[in-house]
């Protein structure tokens, strides 16, 4: 099969589109023939080595998926060949065959397009489990979302609008809220126009924001910590724009808490939880509440131009490599 390999670590023009063996699935696990996968900025880490997990050499990045099931193992209960799926993959998702856990796979609903498919499951599933399982967001809070037109911003901000929040947008330009505005946030604060912290307390009359989802860090994060009021949560959800330190006596004057959140680990200690999470997802697409934005598509030997567009930030919404059948 063809597929884009990561021969040694490295910056992400040394990826090469070969030749390597077809996946084979062991007892609880799906092949599919891959339609679509959603491009994240953990492909570029993990090529470089600086993933959580280093994968044996040679591998291919791509961290989710859509297609057709090809091939069962063994003891797969809820899958047969010719079904549309969608998968949280460990690596893997830059080919033509891709290997993944039936417990993180899943049917795609109806009407749902494999491009879509393929840029569904890491941005909304993350952005679900964090809201919903760790910041505990209420119908009624105020939920800030920074990097708000980036493909897991955006996503938190339709999830949010979902769950009964009130969403105010963050980004960096006029053209990123609107595309956040028009996916639901209620306001926008421009950080390169205007003061984080003070855009936040005029909009909340003082109050503050009770959570914060913030997938950028770097020095952002001081000034969302800020625009926090008293008992508000703080979501790290990724730093690339740097790790932050979080400064402890800030968290206990206003009763404020700083939460991880990391869909990597989390499927593997919670997976009725992640069920749960895809069950309402789906839910909400099928009612019209979530709207997969796909700006970029790009066939798989382009699939370094497709992580650059990412890791560039020169993209909103989400990158997607399209893979066509041979």
């Amino acid at each position: 099969m063809r597929a884009m390999l990561c021969h040694a670590w490295g910056a992400v023009e040394s990826l090469q589109l070969g030749d390597a063996p077809q996946p084979i699935a062991a007892d609880h696990e799906v092949v599919m023939a891959v339609r679509a996968v959603g491009i994240n900025y953990a492909d570029a880490l993990m090529v470089a080595g600086q993933y959580q997990t280093k994968p044996p050499l040679p591998f291919s990045p791509g961290l989710e998926a859509a297609g057709i099931v090809a091939a069962c193992g063994s003891r797969v209960t809820r899958f047969r060949p010719g079904d549309r799926v969608m998968a949280i993959l460990a690596h893997g998702g830059l080919a033509e065959l891709a290997v993944a856990p039936e417990a993180e796979t899943f049917a795609i609903p109806d009407g749902m397009s494999f491009e879509e498919a393929g840029a569904f499951p890491v941005a909304y599933i993350s952005s679900h489990v964090a809201l919903r399982w760790q910041a505990r967001l209420e119908p009624g809070e105020t939920l800030l979302v920074l990097g708000a037109a980036g493909g897991v911003g955006l996503t938190a901000v339709e999830i949010g609008k979902a769950m009964g929040a009130r969403v105010i947008a963050a980004a960096s330009t006029a053209e990123k809220l609107a595309v956040a505005q028009e996916r639901g946030a209620d306001e926008a604060v421009n950080y390169t126009a205007e003061k984080l912290t003070d855009r936040v307390m005029a909009l909340t009359e003082g109050k503050g924001a009770d959570v914060c989802f913030d997938p950028v860090g770097g020095d952002l994060f001081d000034s969302a910590l800020s625009s926090l009021g008293w008992g508000g949560r703080i979501l790290l959800i990724g730093f690339v724009a740097g790790v932050p330190q979080i400064p402890a006596n800030r968290l206990l004057v206003k009763h404020r808490a700083a939460l991880g959140s990391s869909l990597r680990y989390f499927r593997w200690h919670a997976p009725d939880k992640l069920r749960r999470s895809v069950e309402e997802l789906v839910q909400w697409y099928g009612e019209g509440k979530l709207r997969p934005l796909v700006t970029h598509r790009l066939p798989l030997e382009r699939s370094v131009e497709a992580i650059r567009l990412l890791t560039d930030r020169k993209a909103h919404g989400k990158v997607v490599v399209v893979v066509e059948p041979r």
